[in-house]
């Protein structure tokens, strides 16, 4: 998914949800900062650079291929933008236990995680409110792609073709893919850009949904194509629908976050938000544009009454700065790396409990002094801080 979606269609969830003007916002904000907080954004924030909740083509391009490069590859992009559904899955039979690990980590909606990434989230504040809707809205978009470097897992065949719908009559038109990143998409004419084909299995060019492009960006789209995991059988994808489900998961999923609703259940969707709205919804959601950031902020606008800025990533940079060291943690950004590094703790540690090696170790953070990633050190403290004060309200 991209900024539309992320970060327009977030706001209108939030609102849709109960949130006030300025929380939505900050929730919209938050969602999209989770594609945006590299290592060199915090970098300059001086802040836990183990908090990245995402890594630019530089970062990818010089991340070693060794084990714990790829290691620290998978934490963030399992955790964060192809949240696995089910770490137990069984691989199809005969597979190597290689394949097994890789195959446990393919994204997907509705996953035990998913339920585990909203309730990690509650109680936390809009920041880890956004960082979750931002993981929930992936595991749609991102589905049957895994956050992990793959060619037995992420590669497709070259066949893709498109579902469309022409004088009434649904017809499958096949597209093209070039390899230039600096080239835009023509969606007119079916023409898309994807990585270059590679042999070897731990490329960054097979992570994620490389070897498609932005197709699963784009909410217009239906197609078809061939996965690696699937062994080359053929599946659809229908955009509009998934994201129409995404989108009411998330107003589901905030009334929990904001106490309006007393559980979050896996699985339900929240239609009733979109009574009276369901027209707009639809045809944001089926327009063909690469980009309907315009259409959402425009519905979002509608409902509020209030104007939304344009995402600025820098808009809570100087608060964060200007905090001393001990109010850091109180601000926009620190809640926000506070909510990441739970959310990487716990997702990390969820992978290495299923035996499955891939994503690594980080430490706990109920407590217990497990040797891990040292930034985690302060969710530690954060653990046993507020453990002293519940037990000083309660002699």
């Amino acid at each position: 998914m991209q900024a539309d979606f992320h970060y327009y269609a977030t706001y209108c969830a939030a609102f849709l949800a109960g949130c006030p003007h300025e929380e939505s916002l900050l929730i919209a904000y938050c969602s999209q900062l989770t594609d945006c907080c590299t290592r060199s954004f915090l970098k300059e924030l001086k802040a836990p650079l183990s908090a990245a909740t995402t890594q630019n083509q530089t970062e990818l391009m010089d991340a070693p291929m060794d084990l714990l490069g790829l290691q620290e590859i998978t934490r963030i992009w399992s955790s964060f933008h192809f949240l696995p559904r089910d770490l137990y899955a069984k691989a199809p039979e005969g597979s190597p236990s290689f394949y097994r690990n890789k195959y446990r980590l393919i994204c997907g909606p509705n996953g035990e995680l998913l339920l585990d990434t909203v309730h990690l989230a509650k109680g936390k504040g809009p920041e880890a409110a956004g960082l979750a809707m931002h993981i929930l809205a992936d595991t749609w978009a991102h589905r049957y792609f895994a956050g992990t470097p793959s060619l037995v897992i992420n590669n497709t065949n070259y066949a893709f073709e498109e579902l469309l719908t022409v004088n009434g009559k649904e017809i499958f038109r096949p597209l093209k893919f070039r390899h230039s990143p600096s080239l835009k998409d023509d969606i007119e004419q079916g023409i898309y850009v994807n990585t270059l084909y590679q042999t070897s299995e731990s490329t960054v060019m097979n992570l994620g949904h490389g070897r498609a492009g932005h197709l699963p960006d784009y909410s217009f789209i239906r197609y078809r194509y061939m996965p690696a995991w699937g062994r080359y059988t053929l599946i659809t994808k229908d955009n509009p629908h998934d994201y129409r489900l995404a989108f009411c998961q998330m107003v589901h999923a905030l009334k929990f976050l904001n106490g309006n609703t007393e559980s979050f259940i896996r699985g339900f969707y929240d239609f009733e938000a979109l009574k009276g709205y369901e027209e707009t919804v639809s045809r944001i959601l089926c327009r063909r544009q690469t980009d309907a950031s315009a259409d959402w902020k425009a519905f979002g606008e509608s409902l509020s009454g209030q104007a939304i800025p344009d995402f600025d990533e820098s808009g809570y940079r100087e608060e964060y700065l200007s905090a001393d060291a001990g109010g850091k943690d109180g601000t926009v950004l620190g809640r926000y790396i506070l909510a990441a590094l739970a959310q990487k703790s716990m997702v990390t540690n969820k992978i290495a409990r299923s035996k499955n090696p891939l994503a690594g170790i980080s430490v706990e953070y109920d407590g217990k002094k497990l040797p891990g990633i040292r930034d985690y050190l302060k969710l530690i403290r954060i653990s046993e801080r507020g453990k002293n004060d519940k037990v000083a309200k309660n002699p």
